[in-house]
């Protein structure tokens, strides 16, 4: 289907036996369907860089199969994604590179379920994964640097960790901790040598870029359901270090189509690809106005 606008782009449905040569000299497009199915028949080395936040484990119920993050265990979550991953190293160039937002969790302390939150409904849960082996109930879980470290022996080389701080976090209920109001983001690269533009985004008073982000979170009016989206401004920054103008930058879990978004604005070409038939559109509907 091809949809009116600027940038062109086309949203697809991922079908078996399904090639996607052309996507490699084409204009952009969104492909519903099996993140690892698709980059699977992707071709090598087509993207210069990746900017994606996966699902997060246990904090959220897509209601959609496929899905990842109700995995039985971290460690089954995290072995699906480094899994997932590999293809996306092999759809890099040799200097690509891949910025990944990841969220923690705590553990569920074997509670089946989870109440809605009146500030976002969309965290109620009918089932959570039970407390992994070898945690405890209350744990925090560790899941970003579980997954840096499958990473990176996996091949990745682990270039740094930013730390995004949320200047307007939503509050929390909990009064045994501290609220938390980061996230990490992981810069990774295929290679020893790989591209990273230090001019091209300056932090305050023209100095380069430090490893903390003072970034608010971004409400997407179209999103009341999709509450881990993360803002077109940390997105950017990503895209404009890892990437030229017409360059193609790939999000395997577009989800609202953020990175779609950013990357159109910059004079890059996307590639984003799907499961929930819900947020291709919501992706496409963004895009569009965008």
């Amino acid at each position: 289907m091809e949809l009116n606008g600027s940038p062109p782009f086309s949203v697809r449905e991922h079908t078996a036996g399904a090639g996607y040569e052309d996507l490699a000299a084409s204009g952009s497009a969104i492909v519903q369907g099996d993140a690892h199915r698709i980059l699977a028949a992707l071709p090598d080395g087509i993207a210069q860089t990746v900017v994606t936040s996966p699902p997060y484990w246990s904090l959220r119920d897509y209601g959609i199969e496929g899905q990842l993050g109700l995995e039985a265990s971290v460690h089954e979550f995290v072995e699906a994604l480094a899994g997932l991953f590999d293809e996306v190293r092999r759809v890099l160039v040799p200097d690509g590179t891949l910025w990944l937002n990841i969220g923690d969790s705590y553990t569920s302390g074997n509670r089946g379920w989870r109440a809605p939150d009146r500030k976002n409904v969309a965290r109620a849960m009918g089932t959570r994964p039970p407390t992994p082996e070898g945690l405890k109930p209350k744990d925090l879980i560790g899941v970003p640097w579980r997954l840096a470290f499958a990473l990176q022996e996996r091949g990745w080389y682990l270039r740094s960790d930013l730390v995004w701080n949320k200047p307007n976090a939503q509050p929390e209920s909990v009064g045994d901790r501290p609220t938390r109001s980061h996230e990490y983001l992981f810069l990774l690269s295929r290679g020893e040598r790989y591209r990273y533009d230090v001019d091209a985004v300056r932090g305050p008073n023209g100095r380069r870029l430090r490893s903390v982000w003072d970034l608010n979170t971004q409400a997407v009016r179209e999103s009341a359901g999709h509450f881990a989206t993360f803002p077109e401004s940390l997105a950017e920054r990503c895209i404009l270090l890892g990437s030229r103008e017409g360059d193609l930058v790939l999000d395997p879990f577009l989800g609202s189509g953020t990175t779609a978004v950013a990357a159109a604005r910059r004079g890059r070409r996307f590639l984003g690809l799907e499961l929930n038939p819900d947020y291709v559109r919501m992706a496409a509907s963004r895009i569009r106005a965008s």
